[in-house]
């Protein structure tokens, strides 16, 4: 006889339930709970920092820009060597290094401006001290990502790591999501250089968490991971692919027009519409909207090409700050984030289902490694030009909204590359 459909479905969830539970040993519990605390600690500190930069060390707007576009770029230029360097020494001696490099980091990013940094001050430029000391978070993660991802494929059984995938990807949308709120509240009740000092704590305890709970998991059996100099050699068969580059290249545009949240939108909330605005908690938004409207999101799109997909997410998150410029109030900025987001759900998993197609065979594993290379370049190149737009549409000729329409335009004009690029190489068709 067979059973009622209810108590099937009920046995197959149950037996999941016993499957996850079973599936995953300690250490992948350990690395992705850290996952969160690490996201919290960076997202937290990119929340606070243009504002930190400008208004209590007293960078220009134009220095602002590059030093807070340096951070956020950093991390995906190191991230190619972090995984050759973690497979050297170990994912555990990785972890606890990566977390002692990022307490030091941050807490020495909060302590700038503390009486006894006064000779290290005096002796050094502020703006190399700042730069030295805004890359070493970069280092940092360049070391946790690798292991955290490393661990989940190898303390996991195999019918259980596609959800160990999804658990990684959701503690690193909770932990951005979360960072920003943190930031909000040291910064209204322990003042904003507290902020870092709290993301330093926040690392600091998962050192101790990595020291007396994490294991080295098993790697017996597994292809070696690739050298320092293999991961040069990628390079160099990437860079050997021009429309691959060109493609890259041209996506750099959307991360220009992404990364402007953290590196224009908080001098541009203190300075033009409220100097009182809590913009950590505006910030909190991006993340919000990421994991709530994921799922949502992805099913409503999943029948538009990948590419065709790319470019829909591209225009949306570019139109995303014609809001805020045609209405400057708190409330707009929350909605051109809310709006901006969802162009980064739409695009981000299908940007990487296409280049996955897009990669010669036996190389995906290169190409999806270079694939963070734009979100690195348009942090960097995002912040020299955020600094110089609003330096120049705001305090010289005192049209700030003006700088978010050529934001908008710069996003639009990677739309129509991307359309161009799409038309006439056709690399992707079959995608």
């Amino acid at each position: 006889m067979t059973p009622p459909r209810g108590v099937t479905t009920h046995m197959t969830f149950v037996q999941r339930l016993h499957e996850i539970r079973k599936g995953f040993e300690r250490p992948f519990w350990v690395a992705n709970i850290s996952e969160i605390f690490e996201r919290l600690s960076y997202y937290g500190a990119f929340a606070s920092l243009a504002n930190y930069l400008h208004e209590t060390l007293n960078f220009p707007t134009e220095q602002v820009g590059n030093l807070t576009g340096l951070f956020g770029g950093m991390v995906w230029f190191l991230a190619i060597f972090g995984g050759a360097l973690a497979d050297r020494l170990g994912f555990r001696r990785s972890l606890g290094l990566a977390y002692l490099i990022l307490t030091f980091a941050y807490f020495s990013l909060g302590s700038i401006g503390a009486p006894w940094l006064a000779p290290v001050r005096n002796a050094v430029p502020l703006g190399a001290l700042v730069g030295f000391v805004l890359l070493l978070p970069a280092l940092g993660i360049s070391l946790v990502k690798p292991c955290v991802v490393g661990t989940t494929a190898h303390a996991s059984k195999e019918n259980v790591r596609s959800i160990g995938y999804s658990i990684y990807y959701t503690m690193v949308n909770i932990g951005g999501a979360a960072g920003p709120y943190v930031a909000s509240w040291a910064h209204r009740h322990l003042g904003v250089e507290n902020v870092f000092r709290v993301a330093a704590l926040s690392v600091f305890a998962m050192f101790f968490a990595v020291l007396f709970f994490f294991k080295e998991p098993r790697r017996s059996g597994d292809a070696p991971s690739p050298s320092i100099a293999q991961a040069v050699r990628n390079f160099l068969t990437v860079l050997s692919n021009p429309k691959f580059m060109l493609f890259l290249l041209i996506f750099t545009g959307y991360w220009i027009v992404f990364w402007q949240q953290y590196i224009s939108l908080p001098g541009y909330l203190h300075g033009y519409i409220d100097p009182h605005a809590d913009v950590e908690l505006i910030l909190v938004t991006d993340g919000l909207a990421v994991i709530c409207l994921t799922l949502l999101v992805n099913y409503l799109t999943r029948k538009i090409p990948a590419f065709h997909a790319v470019i829909l997410g591209t225009v949306v998150t570019s139109l995303s700050w014609l809001i805020l410029a045609a209405r400057p109030t708190i409330s707009a900025a929350v909605v051109s984030i809310l709006v901006l987001a969802l162009g980064e759900i739409i695009q981000s998993p299908r940007y990487y289902e296409y280049i996955s197609r897009l990669a010669p065979p036996g190389q995906q594993g290169t190409y999806m490694g270079f694939a963070f290379l734009p979100i690195g370049i348009g942090s960097l190149l995002g912040g020299w030009f955020g600094g110089h737009l609003m330096h120049h549409f705001g305090e010289v000729a005192h049209h700030p909204e003006l700088a978010w329409r050529i934001i908008c335009g710069v996003g639009l004009a990677t739309a129509l590359l991307l359309w161009i690029y799409d038309r006439i190489l056709k690399p992707g068709r079959h995608t």
